[in-house]
């Protein structure tokens, strides 16, 4: 069988009868060969794979004609790797539906209900710092995935070119890729597993009556129902979670001011009241200024679940997004604001209307109280006198935690199909059907998702703190391995000398990313340094702190011996091997298409939105 070696599906005559069918088949069994007729028309809907041909071409439909007399190149259908009714990803994530996933996504209950914790542990001065801290960690991460992702974001294909791991195998070195997969998807399962336990708990803070099993089941069927459509429905709900989340965290954040000036039905001014004294640092693993640093390396270590897949989840969405390099590139500049306002302003808020020792929160952590009932933000709007607004809240941290558990999902699928195209996982896993669903890939995550059920048995905050701590490190192990693979992506792109081609830049890098690099290091070999000191030893604290170190190793060196690659001392690809040339035309000439047709706004109103999605 004979098709032309364009990028696309195409219009084929069987030798028989003559007779054109489209999508590549015939309708005869025989050996198939295009031949040309009077002008036709051949519509190209997706790449080539043939890395040779340097065409520049829209991802879009091309129409090329072919008159009387010319001779189509033809390449053997049998002996190439693309079918000619191949299912791939669909891009149908709008700008808007980016723009909000990578302002609201992923937020869930380690904002919300996670800080009552930290708060306890660390004080409003060391939980504050240690937000701070760990948002200059994220920020030069976020724009490391935004400069490979823009520069090659990927078309419509098998695999989703923006996943870490996906960058990780093409960039550094494919049993690295291997295993740094396997990492992002046990991280991205468990935490699905643990949002939909947290989502569990929070009705509880409304009625016992409901049984834990079925709130559960009702979770995962409706998160699963969501992923199987096409990637559309997902954009979508995700955009309506990410406005009720901005929404919730913008009006917390104002009613903190509000409190802080007195404002409430008490008119009790605030002020900085709970930050003086013995109030502002916790103390609570040694005295004096030892005491006060740990207060900031342990609300570091759990700032860390609160930012799990941020600037991952945006970068994901590459493959499946239109418009891609400008919405990745406006994603990644606006990530800046949802670190500082949701995050760093959120804590700040906390500390101020609630204290460490308040003695509601400190009975609801120690009786494992979840969702609202441990809730800092809950805590301080009912000791401000203000009936009704906890429960809005509450249901507000429920929608949370079940949109995370959906982008978590999401992410997963995604994950687990990208490894069974790329040779790390089964490829059944690979399989996509006609919405461009990884429909497999998503049915076997929710046998993780499945975990969950665990909570039925154990208290909720119990089964929640283990599976969250254990991804949190499997989190800070993939930031490290994306900074190495940023780092090699940037030696490539200056091996080739394409600086210039590249169209979105992080500020100061890449020095900041080595600062990255070395917090992330740190944290990942000493996130249980607590399980060391006296009276802290915990079994269980110890191994969900470091069980995720040996078994990544494991699965580097596995992967390693298997394609015995072990014993030759090449455990990354040398710079002049680096693939950061195909695809970059394409992409170019797509942008610039769009670009060219885009309508610039004209009142004030379409400029405002313009410059909102």
């Amino acid at each position: 069988m004979k098709r032309p070696n364009l990028f696309g599906l195409v219009s084929v005559r069987s030798e028989d009868d003559d007779s054109y069918s489209q999508n590549g088949s015939s309708n005869t069994d025989h050996s198939q060969t295009i031949n040309k007729k009077n002008d036709i028309q051949i519509d190209v809907t997706s790449y080539s794979r043939d890395q040779n041909n340097n065409r520049k071409n829209s991802s879009d439909d091309v129409i090329k004609s072919y008159s009387d007399g010319e001779t189509p190149e033809t390449i053997d259908l049998e002996k190439s790797d693309l079918e000619p009714t191949e299912l791939v990803l669909q891009q149908g994530l709008s700008s808007r539906a980016v723009q909000f996933i990578a302002l609201g996504g992923a937020i869930g209950t380690g904002l919300f209900v996670g800080t009552s914790s930290g708060l306890t542990q660390c004080g409003p001065a060391g939980l504050f710092t240690s937000y701070i801290i760990m948002a200059s960690v994220l920020y030069p991460i976020m724009n490391a995935f935004g400069e490979m992702v823009c520069y090659l974001p990927g078309g419509r294909g098998r695999s989703s070119q923006g996943s870490a791991a996906y960058l990780v195998s093409k960039y550094v070195d494919k049993s690295l890729g291997f295993a740094t997969s396997w990492n992002y998807y046990y991280c991205y399962a468990i935490l699905g597993a643990a949002e939909c336990t947290a989502a569990a708990g929070v009705v509880e803070y409304w009625t016992l009556k409901i049984p834990k099993a079925g709130l559960i089941s009702i979770y995962i069927f409706v998160i699963v129902l969501l992923n199987f459509g096409p990637v559309r429905i997902y954009g979508e709900t995700e955009f309506w979670f990410a406005i009720t989340k901005i929404i919730c965290i913008l009006g917390l954040i104002i009613l903190c001011f509000i409190l802080f000036w007195g404002g409430g039905p008490k008119h009790d001014r605030l002020g900085f009241r709970y930050w003086k004294g013995d109030l502002a640092w916790a103390n609570h693993s040694a005295p004096g200024n030892t005491g006060r640093f740990l207060d900031v390396y342990t609300g570091i270590i759990k700032a860390g679940f609160a930012y799990i897949l941020g600037p991952e989840l945006v970068s994901l969405t590459s493959s499946e997004c239109q418009d891609q390099r400008r919405n990745i590139a406006k994603a990644s500049r606006r990530f800046v604001y949802r670190l500082i306002i949701f995050y760093c302003c959120s804590v700040l808020g906390i500390s101020v209307i609630v204290s460490r020792k308040d003695p509601t929160l400190l009975t609801a952590l120690s009786a494992n109280k979840a969702g609202a009932a441990s809730s800092p933000f809950v805590i301080g709007i009912i000791n401000a006198g203000i009936p009704v607004l906890p429960h809005i809240i509450n249901a507000c941290i429920m929608l949370s935690a079940w949109s995370a558990g959906n982008a978590y999902m999401f992410a997963a699928s995604r994950c687990l199909m990208t490894m069974a195209n790329e040779e790390g996982a089964p490829k059944i896993f690979g399989k996509i059907n006609r919405l461009g669903t990884p429909y497999v890939a998503v049915g076997f995550t929710t046998l993780w998702f499945c975990l969950a059920y665990l909570n039925v048995s154990s208290s909720s905050a119990d089964v929640f703190a283990w599976l969250s701590n254990i991804s949190t490190i499997s989190g800070f192990i993939g930031w490290g391995v994306s900074c190495i693979a940023y780092l090699r992506f940037r030696k490539a792109i200056i091996y080739n000398g394409l600086t210039d081609r590249l169209p979105f830049r992080g500020p100061w890098m890449p020095y900041t990313i080595w600062y990255a690099l070395i917090w992330v290091i740190i944290l990942s070999l000493t996130n249980g340094y607590q399980t060391f000191m006296n009276g802290y030893w915990s079994v269980s604290d110890f191994i969900a702190a470091y069980i995720t170190l040996p078994v990544f190793f494991t699965l580097l060196i596995g992967h390693k011996l298997y394609t015995r690659t072990f014993f030759t001392w090449k455990w990354y690809k040398p710079v002049e091997q680096i693939d950061v040339i195909t695809g970059l035309d394409e992409i170019e000439e797509i942008t610039k298409e769009i670009d060219e047709n885009r309508v610039p706004p004209n009142s004030w109103w379409e400029k405002v939105l313009d410059w909102l999605i």
